[in-house]
């Protein structure tokens, strides 16, 4: 799966390149958002858009949502060199959402370099990260796979639907992370996940199937990537406090970040149920601070592990991606590409980084 990732990123960054160029001219701005009333800015748009953009995108990232989205189109029988532009729609909405939900959450990290508020400003990070959720939307309008009009209107009330339930998911865990107390439960976590970071998995699927016409396996390739990516966010989270006292902190968007900054994940949820009273006040206690110790943040952690919470969300995220997979089964699919898909759910849980 590294290696699959590693062939397609440069086929990634260069097909984002041709949607955004690195370098913004008056031509471009003309041709791809139309033709200005008066006169365009091209090298304010440059600043203000692409590169704070290109910043966040040559930090790294693994591009997993497009190849995600590439195996799709393979495993229903398409080419996937004829969908790139497509692929690209959810990466860039995924980019976008990270630069936005910094700004929500206070982070000072991103991918090991400061977060793109702190480089560029708020105004300009969150300009940037707003105009990633409808850039994506023009490379539906200039319907490189040549869909006809009703395919490109499903795909344009798909993303719409999709992306709306993206702002609930974001909207709780805002909520949840601003109280003290921790008082949201296992079934309202899973749901902010679904619509979180599953509608990003969700548009992925989806986008594959409407613009391949295969609308009959829509709904078992949506969810099975929505549950593998609600698998992944819970991985995430168990590696964010893995990193937070095995490497110091290298780790992403700065490891131990979850604790800082109050998020109530999975393994919080749990702890607080599970652990006797005064651990749980604590755990609240260092969540709701305004700041934190790098001593807080391994007791809070230690707090995590001492009754299994760790352990518990690592276990049911492989539960959760063993569900995507059943899912995964009842699609007709090419047999070595659907592999290939399930192998991405052992992927996305097992992996160290």
């Amino acid at each position: 799966m590294h290696d699959l990732l590693a062939e397609w990123r440069p086929v990634i960054d260069e097909t984002i390149a041709g949607i955004l160029p690195r370098e913004l001219d008056e031509d471009y701005l003309s041709e791809f958002f139309g033709e200005p009333t008066y006169r365009y800015d091209a090298d304010a748009v440059g600043r203000a858009l692409a590169d704070p953009i290109w910043d966040l995108l040559d930090r790294g990232g693994k591009r997993w949502r497009a190849v995600l989205f590439l195996l799709f189109v393979e495993a229903f029988g398409e080419d996937p060199e004829a969908y790139l532009e497509y692929a690209c729609v959810p990466e860039i909405l995924h980019n976008g959402t990270i630069i936005v939900d910094d700004v929500e959450d206070g982070a000072t990290l991103r991918r090991g370099k400061p977060a793109l508020h702190h480089v560029y400003g708020t105004d300009v990070a969150l300009n940037a990260g707003n105009a990633m959720y409808f850039i994506p939307l023009k490379v539906v309008g200039r319907n490189p796979a040549d869909l006809d009009a009703a395919t490109r209107l499903r795909a344009y009330e798909m993303l719409m639907g999709e992306l709306n339930r993206t702002h609930l998911g974001q909207g709780m865990d805002i909520v949840w992370h601003n109280r003290r107390a921790v008082e949201t439960t296992e079934a309202e976590y899973l749901e902010m996940c679904a619509c979180k970071t599953g509608c990003l998995g969700r548009i992925v699927a989806r986008l594959a199937a409407i613009v391949t016409g295969n609308e009959d396996d829509e709904e078992h390739v949506a969810r099975y990537a929505e549950t593998m990516s609600v698998a992944f966010q819970i991985a995430d989270d168990v590696l964010d406090v893995e990193h937070a006292t095995e490497r110091g902190g290298a780790f992403g968007k700065g490891a131990g970040n979850d604790v800082r900054e109050g998020k109530k994940t999975l393994m919080v949820i749990r702890a607080v149920r599970d652990a006797d009273a005064e651990a749980a006040a604590r755990l609240e206690e260092i969540l709701a601070a305004e700041e934190n110790t790098d001593e807080d943040v391994v007791e809070a952690v230690e707090i995590l592990r001492s009754v299994g919470a760790v352990e518990g969300a690592r276990e049911t995220a492989r539960e959760l991606a063993a569900e995507a997979r059943a899912h995964l089964d009842r699609a007709d699919l090419d047999p070595e590409a659907a592999e290939q898909l399930a192998e991405f759910t052992r992927f996305v849980v097992d992996r160290e980084v």
